[in-house]
């Protein structure tokens, strides 16, 4: 057990009883009894995810335990959350990506990106960045780094061989790949709202709390913008600046992807099916306010039509005997993160329901003089920065009621905080630890600590004026 974990354990609930008998009663102004015991059991939660002094989804069950335990509520309201519409939509998304993955679409995809884009060291640098932020806004982002390393690494094995001319070039553009496939996969994650849990988080949150639904097209309205601007200023930093590429040719590159091409043969079957469901489904999102319209549909919703997407794979037959999709395929799916959101999003619900929010907001009025746009800023980088010590989704769970809570103390709009919190908890680039892709490149031999933390601090400072202006975009257009 690390020191931080045993530090969790024994400092957490201590903390959490400092908490409760620190916040005054209610006959002095401060919070009820059902109140404080939120707030301390938010305090545990909180310390227990950031040192993971118990897994993560093992701690997001806390209030299924401690609420009734201690009044806050009841068994049925703690677990109402767990059931959210929102974590239902990411479910169907994890389904619809393990088809891709089942019939091997996912491979053909990227390799068809990266041939399209060209063999030339950078263009090549480019085409795996633009498949990797491609593949993470439908699958997860390790499932898209890990998709991408093994087709990176084999071309740059074949570069180095005994006759290359320059293998410290070879060295430098190895390095710059490896790294840029796993910085793309957290930069596309971004684009849609089943693409990174933090943005699930964000927006179970806007809706159980403020009553604000967020579509799959009303995040993709800024968070498809902020890839499609950042994720070329992020190939140009690492190509020119990060990484100088001196190789001049990458022999053999489009050699090696052409022939993975042809061992895929033709699309078989199960792709075309995968292929067609997975483009009506995204139609679907993006035409769900058009087809909320039409009599008998009011009532349609993202989740509803990704599950009637996902849904669908296990009715269609690819062979005899043979769907697009079966069980055992489908347990796969990431359950733990599903338990995640919940718990969270109970936690929230229980903050809402005895008014912590709102005394957190009383207490922080006197932060009402710091101009808004830097209270951004210094909460895109806080979190940014957090983000590399711990999980992006632990960090975002956390950090968002007090954020929001924040916001409304200084009588500024909620989501744009949520929305920044979100955006910027994916967008860590400096530790292996931060996300998911940065520890599987790094584990590829390919790339130090410290080539990652030299790059991704200038992918750090780089993103805050995006993200910070993404979020306060997003909240000109959310939650009227």
């Amino acid at each position: 057990m690390r020191r931080s974990q045993i530090l969790g354990l024994i400092g957490g609930p201590i903390l959490a009883a400092l908490v409760f008998w620190l916040i005054p009663g209610e006959d002095a102004g401060g919070l009820a009894n059902p109140g404080r015991a939120t707030a301390a059991i938010g305090v545990l939660m909180a310390s227990w995810w950031l040192t993971e002094a118990l897994p993560l989804p093992a701690t997001a069950l806390l209030p299924l335990a401690l609420f009734p335990l201690f009044g806050v509520a009841s068994s049925g309201n703690a677990a109402a959350p767990y059931a959210s519409d929102v974590i239902f939509l990411f479910m169907a998304g994890f389904i619809l990506g393990l088809g891709m993955e089942r019939w091997g679409l996912h491979r053909r995809v990227a390799l068809r990106i990266i041939l399209a884009v060209g063999t030339a060291p950078r263009r090549l640098v480019g085409g795996f960045m633009i498949a990797a932020a491609v593949l993470s806004m439908w699958i997860s982002n390790t499932a898209a780094t890990i998709i991408l390393l093994p087709v990176a690494i084999s071309v740059i094995r074949m570069l180095q061989t005994p006759d290359a001319e320059d293998q410290p070039a070879v060295t430098q553009f190895a390095t710059c790949l490896v790294l840029a496939i796993a910085y793309s996969a957290s930069i596309g994650g971004v684009g849609t709202l089943i693409g990174s849990p933090p943005n699930l988080v964000a927006a179970g949150f806007l809706e159980s709390r403020l009553d604000c639904s967020i579509g799959m097209l009303d995040w993709m309205r800024f968070g498809l913008p902020l890839v499609l601007f950042f994720l070329p200023l992020a190939w140009l930093y690492l190509v020119w600046f990060a990484f100088p590429l001196q190789l001049q040719r990458t022999t053999g590159g489009e050699t090696q992807i052409r022939q993975s091409l042809l061992e895929l043969g033709a699309m078989s079957r199960g792709e075309k099916i995968i292929s067609a469901v997975f483009g009506l489904t995204a139609l679907g999102w993006v035409l769900r306010p058009q087809l909320n319209s039409l009599p008998g549909l009011e009532l349609l919703s993202d989740a509803a039509i990704g599950m009637l997407g996902a849904l669908s794979l296990f009715l269609i037959p690819v062979h005899r005997g043979k769907r697009a999709m079966d069980w055992d395929t489908a347990l796969r799916l990431p359950w733990g993160v599903l338990l995640l959101f919940g718990g969270g999003l109970s936690l929230a619900a229980a903050i809402g329901t005895h008014e912590v929010d709102i005394f957190i907001a009383g207490g922080i009025r006197a932060l009402g003089e710091i101009p808004l746009w830097l209270l951004l800023v210094v909460s895109v980088t806080l979190v940014k920065f957090m983000t590399e010590l711990t999980s992006n989704t632990a960090i975002a769970t956390t950090f968002i009621p007090v954020l929001a809570a924040v916001a409304v103390g200084m009588g500024a709009p909620p989501e744009m905080l949520v929305i920044a919190v979100a955006l910027s908890a994916s967008y860590a680039f400096i530790m292996p630890v931060a996300t998911p892709p940065n520890a599987i490149v790094f584990a590829s031999g390919h790339v130090t600590i410290g080539q990652m933390a030299r790059a991704g601090l200038g992918l750090n400072l780089l993103s805050i004026v995006p993200v910070s202006i993404a979020a306060w975009l997003a909240s000109g257009t959310l939650c009227g």
